[in-house]
């Protein structure tokens, strides 16, 4: 596919940034004022209640590092900057952004990069789209900051981790953007200064190149975790970059090589790319061990809460915790035991044979490739095994029914996944195992392959190993 857009990372990579301890001193009063506009006050000097803001900052950050989560500004100040502190959340409410946008804009110090303007009009000039995804604790300050050096103009999408509710590296919200353009991240580049969130979301959620650009600034923790495609000391470093990708798309266009009809494949997750071989086993052992029985009609329990959870209406611990309750379990430490089980069946996984050779052939040959999972477990993790199974980077797209709040086989859900990487339908497959989820991606048009299917499953095509998939003819078809 060809390259389509650049997304930009926005602090340390479009702009540079850096705070002190007299800096943060100096602005402290006007962090004062927005909590006395609200009626809020510290009997604390601006030294104490400085270090009060950093040091409660700072303990959110090191979870939502952890979580991948961006919290509501209302729940940062609440849980963790005042937290034991008695304050009116309704008063507080009402300040909670202007203190996350003071707090990110009287802070810090930012600069833009003198030569962003200049390399984001040459990128408009090659043809390419310009967007950002930036992981922020405020809903103004990035639209704001760009506004204020007379670019904002360049950026659409505009991505914010405050508004997603997910940060990166959490692939959800590289895809999230790519979804909002209509285009696979395949056809898309990344440009950021961490490796371990900007490069390594940028390489899970199968962007065609991540870029890093060089940023002295250190904030404690350890920046690894991916391989970069380039590494740029400024921004004019990448316009030679983009040209040559740009170039190498219009040499292999002029050789005519690439799919042919069948332009996406989209896969189920389960059952086609991994199993669960011991799925059950420890919930097995945990209800023996404590002799329990089931005070409710587990199955059909289970089965509604599933349905809850896949449609991301209760989240998975809670889905876990109802489970045991099923079993009459009260005591908090064998619920806590429990649903450690539960998570250990739900997380250990087997690459099924033949799935990363297959999907790494088939991305070389030009084929968009997407997911559609039905799943309570969150995309990040899922890209984990993916990872460790050796394809975690050729995914273009990532559709999930607890984001989309709807599961298999709705029409809908088919429907987002071709659409939002910019395919007809006539130009997708569905590849899948149970016999529902076929028959509703032929009921919206897709043509169908069936693999480990159920007996009943009715598709266009049947394959017995995931390999056979390089030797349909339904993908050679021109």
């Amino acid at each position: 596919m060809n390259l389509s857009t650049v997304f930009f990372d926005i602090g340390g990579t479009i702009e540079t940034f850096r705070y002190d301890r007299e800096l943060r001193r100096a602005n402290t009063p006007l962090l004062r004022q927005c909590f006395e506009k609200a009626g809020i006050s510290f009997d604390l000097s601006d030294d104490a209640l400085c270090d009060l803001i950093s040091d409660g900052v700072a303990a959110y950050q090191k979870w939502n590092r952890q979580s991948l989560i961006e919290l509501p500004g209302i729940e940062i100040w609440l849980q963790y900057v005042l937290k034991g502190i008695a304050v009116s959340g309704k008063k507080l409410a009402s300040i909670a952004e202007e203190l996350c946008y003071l707090y990110e804009t009287r802070y810090y110090m930012r600069e833009m990069r003198p030569e962003a303007p200049e390399v984001l009009r040459k990128i408009k000039e090659l043809g390419l789209s310009i967007g950002c995804i930036s992981n922020t604790l405020s809903l103004t300050q990035v639209p704001a900051t760009l506004k204020n050096y007379g670019i904002l103009n360049y950026f659409n999408p505009v991505v914010l981790s405050s508004d997603f509710g997910h940060r990166k590296p959490d692939p959800s919200i590289f895809y999230h953007a790519a979804r909002i353009l209509n285009q696979p991240t395949g056809g898309m580049v990344y440009v950021g200064d961490k490796i371990n969130r900007d490069i390594l979301g940028a390489v899970r959620s199968g962007f065609r190149l991540a870029v890093k650009i060089d940023h002295e600034y250190d904030d404690g923790e350890v920046d690894l975790g991916a391989t970069p495609h380039a590494k740029i000391d400024t921004l004019l470093d990448l316009i030679p970059i983009l040209e040559e990708e740009l170039e190498a798309d219009r040499r292999k266009a002029g050789k005519g090589s690439g799919p042919g009809k069948i332009k996406g494949i989209f896969f189920d997750a389960g059952n086609i790319l991994y199993h669960k071989p011991r799925k059950g086993r420890n919930i097995r052992r945990f209800i023996a061990r404590h002799k329990l029985k089931a005070v409710a009609d587990v199955r059909k329990e289970k089965s509604k809460l599933k349905e809850l959870a896949f449609q991301g209406v209760i989240d998975r611990y809670e889905f876990y915790e109802k489970v045991i309750r099923l079993y009459g379990v009260t005591d908090p430490d064998i619920l806590a035991e429990g649903i450690t089980a539960l998570v250990k069946d739900a997380t250990t996984v087997e690459i099924i044979p033949g799935v990363p050779e297959t999907l790494k052939a088939l991305k070389k040959k030009g084929y968009i490739l997407g997911i559609i999972s039905d799943t309570a477990t969150p995309i990040q993790e899922k890209m984990n095994w993916f990872t460790q199974g050796g394809f975690g980077n050729v995914f273009d797209s990532f559709i999930s029914s607890k984001e989309l709040g709807t599961r298999k086989p709705a029409p809908v859900i088919y429907e987002e996944a071709f659409r939002r990487v910019g395919l007809k339908v006539d130009e997708a497959v569905f590849v899948g195992h149970k016999a529902s989820e076929i028959k509703g991606a032929r009921d919206v048009g897709l043509k169908t392959i069936a693999f480990n299917y159920d007996k009943n499953a009715r598709a266009d095509v049947y394959i017995e190993k995931f390999s056979d998939l390089l030797e349909v003819g339904l993908l050679k078809e021109q």
